[in-house]
């Protein structure tokens, strides 16, 4: 989590890290993606993005590190039909990082996570990217590996 900061423009009030690779962003609102934690969602659907700053009559781009608003579709009764914000974790579209390589998963995931960023459950099945790591240490110390 970052640094407690009122006076910055941002995850309202929390001054994040930057990415250290150019995150391709490929995900938009209407992206069904699986939830890839135990929280009890299995499909979410993105409604919207949180702090995306864009231009008039364009949808939010969407990538790695981003936080969702999104609408279980699929899981758990009681979750079902809630809004909830999602973090992304995967994404298919290959990146590039800072020293020249190019990293792409097999799928498109999100993790649930609450209003301080920390996650709803308790174990990530799969890996993370590196980048989540550096701005959301609570997400990757769940996970199963870190890429």
């Amino acid at each position: 989590m970052g640094i407690q900061n009122p006076t910055k423009n941002g995850m309202e009030g929390f001054d994040m890290k930057g990415f250290t690779s150019t995150i391709t962003k490929t995900l938009t609102v209407g992206t069904m993606m699986p939830c890839t934690d135990n929280s009890g969602a299995k499909m979410v659907y993105v409604i919207g993005a949180l702090h995306f700053r864009g231009t008039r009559g364009r949808g939010p781009q969407l990538g790695i590190g981003d936080v969702v608003i999104a609408s279980v579709r699929k899981g758990k009764p009681d979750m079902v039909k809630k809004v909830v914000k999602a973090l992304i974790v995967r994404q298919k579209k290959e990146f590039r990082r800072a020293n020249g390589t190019r990293l792409f998963f097999e799928d498109n995931a999100a993790v649930l996570v609450n209003d301080d960023f920390l996650p709803v459950g308790t174990e990530i099945k799969g890996v993370v990217a590196r980048e989540i790591a550096e701005r959301f240490p609570k997400v990757a110390a769940i996970s199963a590996g870190v890429v």
